[in-house]
């Protein structure tokens, strides 16, 4: 029998709106799965429950008398460690943040629960999202739902992790380097980068810049829309925020249902490296016999690229200019309690010239304007959501790939960020596992602005391969996870590297 944190939000949410089910019984069977298999993974760091169970009694008593409650009404939600939660301790993943209690939510979160989310706790993150491997020296590891032992990626690993196991049906998360899309590909869910904007916020430091977004995480493509809807908005404190004086420009129905898409008609681009990124041997051919079992349904299918030229200079400076404005000074000023790839990340950006950064903008700008003219002739692009198979949490980071070293600590997350720079929405999608046993991801990117589209090609991907083993999405053996010892008496689970 399907256990109520098991069904999709789609389902519980219309389950709920028909009183076929009780906030408060979702809310309590999600909360028995954290109690379950969490010791497994450690996935959901900072719990609320107690709150989370006062709003769910509230939910129960507003069905029997609401005609309209709002889209996500009484569904759980995970929140990853970065977003700022009222009265629920936020840390960053930093022990400078160990015992931050936030006094109110940032925009993100209150429009969650505005929309009727209920929060049921904090999931785990990287070092203030640095590294894309989900571990800290406040919460530890974060182990991959197939095989603890394994890296979960990130850094909205504990959102995916959450996921991937039933502890929530939805999760937030957010996105530089692929931190949405990179662990919805490592653990089998699906993660959205929206175009900036879209899901608006209220903390980024460098209000101006493309590269770091907020966005939807589920299992299944309907649910990620589900969420996206009630996280878009024009809030006018992000300036990337799509707005019309007058006018509101999003709303929630723009993105959910998504619409039927005839598959057909699409002109497609294959490419499992962008022609540069150091995508693993054995990715490739994965790649190439997972495309192989659908490419005949598009009306073309080319095995092709834009011309990404650069992207690693232009991100590598772009990238370290967000992380000198957000943690130089914490570096100067508390060295001893900040992590290696943050560090890394400051002292390259201290390294830069203003000519540098100009110049990092300007190869940017040069990259968008051949992308949107490869998208004249292409209507989505599809890729491996990530360059390598989960390898242990305890590598820091892919020093090598296939026996080549890496040129930084985040190159092995090229695939995601050759998208983020040019800003084009990119959802992950889960297609059955790779030789290893682990699942695997296929990167769907839409054109400038195409985020619904992109969402509704994903959803008739999704639908046509849901019914062959080898492209389903793959489920963890919540079996073997209840019987695994406690990832926390590992060696190496707590630090920074």
């Amino acid at each position: 029998m399907t256990e109520p944190c098991d069904l999709t939000a789609v389902e519980a949410r219309r389950l709920i709106g028909r009183k076929g089910l009780a906030p408060t019984e979702l809310l309590e069977s999600c909360i028995a799965r954290i109690e379950a298999v969490d010791h497994a993974v450690n996935a959901m760091v900072a719990r609320d429950f107690d709150r989370a169970r006062a709003a769910a009694r509230k939910a129960d008593d507003a069905v029997a008398h609401a005609a309209d409650l709002p889209p996500l009404f009484g569904l759980p939600i995970g929140i990853k460690d970065l977003e700022e939660t009222e009265g629920l301790r936020t840390t960053h993943g930093s022990v400078i943040f160990r015992d931050y209690i936030p006094t109110q939510d940032e925009r993100v979160v209150a429009a969650a629960r505005q929309a009727g989310a209920i929060v049921i706790g904090k999931t785990n993150t990287p070092e203030f999202g640095a590294g894309a491997n989900t571990r800290n020296a406040v919460y530890g590891a974060t182990g991959n739902p197939f095989d603890p032992e394994k890296s979960c990626a990130g850094s909205s690993g504990g959102s995916a992790v959450a996921l991937a196991t039933g502890m929530a049906p939805i999760c937030t998360g957010s996105d530089t380097g692929g931190s949405l899309r990179n662990p919805a590909g490592f653990c089998g869910i699906v993660g959205f980068r929206p175009t900036p904007g879209l899901v608006p916020s209220d903390k980024r430091g460098i209000g101006w810049s493309n590269l770091p977004v907020l966005g939807p995480m589920a299992r299944t493509v309907a649910d990620t829309c589900l969420l996206l809807g009630s996280l878009a908005s024009g809030d006018s404190r992000d300036p990337l925020a799509a707005t019309v004086h007058g006018r509101e420009v999003h709303r929630p129905g723009d993105f959910f249902p998504p619409a039927e898409i005839d598959l057909s008609r699409l002109r497609v681009a294959l490419t499992p490296d962008f022609g540069f990124a150091p995508t693993e041997r054995h990715i490739a051919e994965v790649f190439a016999e997972k495309t192989g079992l659908f490419r005949h349904v598009f009306a073309r299918a080319e095995d092709t690229t834009p011309d990404c030229a650069g992207t690693d200079e232009s991100f590598e400076v772009l990238r370290a200019v967000g992380f000198l404005s957000s943690h130089a000074e914490k570096v100067r000023t508390r060295p001893q309690d900040v992590g290696p790839n943050v560090r890394a990340n400051v002292a390259e950006g201290q390294r830069y010239s203003a000519a540098d950064v100009a110049q990092a903008q300007t190869l940017q700008t040069t990259i968008y304007r051949r992308w949107q003219a490869f998208f004249q002739t292409h209507d989505v692009i599809i890729t491996p959501t990530i360059t390598i198979s989960p390898r242990s949490w305890r590598e820091l980071f892919p020093a090598e790939i296939d026996g080549k070293a890496t040129r930084t600590y985040f190159h092995w997350l090229a695939l995601a960020y050759a998208v983020t720079l040019p800003g084009h929405p990119a959802v992950s999608l889960p297609v059955g596992v790779d030789r290893n046993g682990m699942p695997f991801g296929l990167q769907i990117v839409g054109p400038r602005g195409g985020d619904a589209f992109v969402l509704s090609v994903a959803a008739e991907l999704e639908r046509m391969l849901a019914g062959d083993a080898r492209t389903a999405r793959p489920v963890p053996d919540l079996a073997k996870l209840k019987a695994a010892r406690p990832i926390s008496g590992m060696e190496g689970f707590i630090g920074f590297d």
